[in-house]
């Protein structure tokens, strides 16, 4: 049988080098990374948290909103739960809480508390039967009542010692009110009297505290929903845009397959308002048919990742940077963004992927030791590490079964699992907030090196060339003694 084999080398990150080009940029900081995760999404940061249950939850989606990227929160988790991972995000903030906790009137001080410990909130609107406001408990009020069944009626402030905005109010008005009253909620009714929604004074505050921050129409935190290819996937799916998902993005290896292409065609179906991402692939023939099937940004990535061995246990693969660079001129042409999902190491891998034409990186472990990411923590050496595995490893493949099947594996069972993923440890590297100021940091230096205002304009301006491993010895540090 004939070898078919295409003419051209695929590169890597390590195998090119940028070439510097004239630029009027005065700063770093004069540069704009302004992009798209999806058709609908914009983003401030062209970082994506990935979906992989060392890395992204509730807490690390928050955290990559905040700072204007997105966060995926894992599949790898019961329904409900990961529903409820999702809605914790969208109910962090927003100039107005829509539907916020409430409690009814006949509760008692020990149900308050647990519900404020339940939901992690300050306050609860306590209501009648007709969900009419009779008055507002907080943990203040709480905190201290030696009687844990005392009424709750009994401690709250009531309907009429209450400040309370209209439906219409604007943010600058609520500022002003809850500035006056020296209050820090402030329940919002509509025209009947019912209960519309909650403006607190912490949410007005981080409106300002995170001003790049990604967030829907009605102010609150974006965050995406990874869902795989089982029928049962649809159920997930619908749970997540329930709690308020803003994308769904279906996790699949090999996202040119037809499981892939049929599932992304029945959640667009479904759900023609959210945006729909499909992946991983690496051909323009990949990026082209998840278009065709509803998608509006495509995951670039087989074999690439740190912690995965695809290419090494199927003998499948292409080389990320040239895997981008051609699915980057497909999904430019269909007006798609790319998402460089794999093999980011450092800020000049990040500035390498979008200037080969990706919109936004998909970064794992990378931010899988920071504070924010779900890994156990372990101790080796006397150092502290956090786990991090492929959701294609053997323990994921077990838990991923346990999960749908509702029992524990057989260990009998356990050598018929073809991993192809690893399990691995990284270091403690505290706040997230700290690596993405880095990260972004080093980009911005390589956007001005370019002569780059804006990613576009690095698009346009990107010229690789080739180098020899002595050019890539050369690139690091050398010849010194590193402390």
């Amino acid at each position: 049988m004939a070898l078919k084999l295409r003419p051209e080398t695929a590169l890597t990150f390590d195998d090119v080098l940028l070439v510097p080009k004239r630029s009027t940029i005065p700063s770093r900081f004069a540069v704009n990374t302004h992009t798209q995760f999806s058709r609908h999404i914009s983003l401030a940061l062209p970082i994506i948290s990935s979906n992989m249950d060392t890395v992204t939850e509730w807490t690390m989606a928050r955290a990559m909103a905040h700072l204007g990227g997105i966060g995926v929160i894992h599949r790898f988790m019961t329904i409900e739960r990961q529903a409820a991972e999702v809605q914790r995000v969208k109910r962090t903030e927003g100039f107005m809480v829509e539907r916020p906790y409430n409690l009814e009137c006949t509760a008692t001080v020990q149900d308050a508390r647990d519900r404020m410990d339940k939901y992690h909130i300050g306050g609860l609107v306590v209501v009648d039967a007709q969900n009419g406001v009779m008055g507002l408990v907080t943990a203040r009020d709480v905190m201290f009542e030696r009687d844990p069944k005392r009424p709750v009626v009994d401690v709250m402030t009531p309907r009429d010692r209450l400040v309370i905005a209209r439906e219409d109010t604007t943010m600058e008005q609520a500022r002003d009110i809850l500035h006056e009253h020296r209050i820090e909620k402030l329940p919002v009714l509509g025209s009947d009297g019912r209960l519309e929604g909650l403006i607190t004074a912490l949410d007005i505050a981080r409106q300002e505290q995170w001003p790049l921050a990604t967030k829907d129409s009605r102010g609150r935190l974006r965050v995406a929903a990874a869902v795989g290819v089982r029928p049962s996937d649809m159920e997930r799916a619908v749970a997540c845009a329930n709690a308020g998902a803003d994308a769904l993005v279906v996790d699949i290896a090999h996202g040119h397959s037809d499981n892939a292409l049929n599932m992304v065609r029945a959640l667009k179906e479904r759900f023609p308002s959210i945006d729909i991402v499909g992946g991983n692939v690496a051909t323009t023939d990949g990026v082209r048919d998840l278009v065709e099937a509803g998608a509006d940004a495509v995951k670039v990535g087989v074999g690439a990742g740190s912690i995965c061995i695809t290419r090494i246990v199927t003998g499948f693969g292409v080389p990320q940077l040239s895997a981008v660079a051609e699915c980057a001129d497909a999904g430019q042409a269909l007006g798609v963004p790319i998402i460089a999902d794999g093999g980011i190491r450092n800020s000049g891998d990040i500035t390498k992927a979008l200037a080969v034409g990706a919109s936004t990186v998909m970064l794992g472990s990378l931010l899988a030791g920071t504070d924010e990411s779900p890994g156990a923590n372990v101790v080796r050496g006397g150092r502290r590490y956090k786990i991090v595995r492929g959701m294609a490893s053997l323990t994921a493949n077990i838990d991923r079964q346990e999960l749908e099947l509702g029992r524990e594996v057989d260990p009998d069972d356990w050598e018929h699992v073809v991993a192809e993923g690893v399990e691995a440890m990284v270091p403690i590297r505290g706040p997230v907030q700290d690596i993405i100021y880095q990260l972004v940091g080093g980009l911005r230096s390589g956007m001005s090196y370019a002569g780059a205002r804006t990613l576009s304009e690095l698009w346009a301006n990107a010229e690789f060339l080739r180098i020899t491993p002595a050019g890539k010895a050369e690139s690091g540090a050398h010849d010194v003694m590193m402390e």
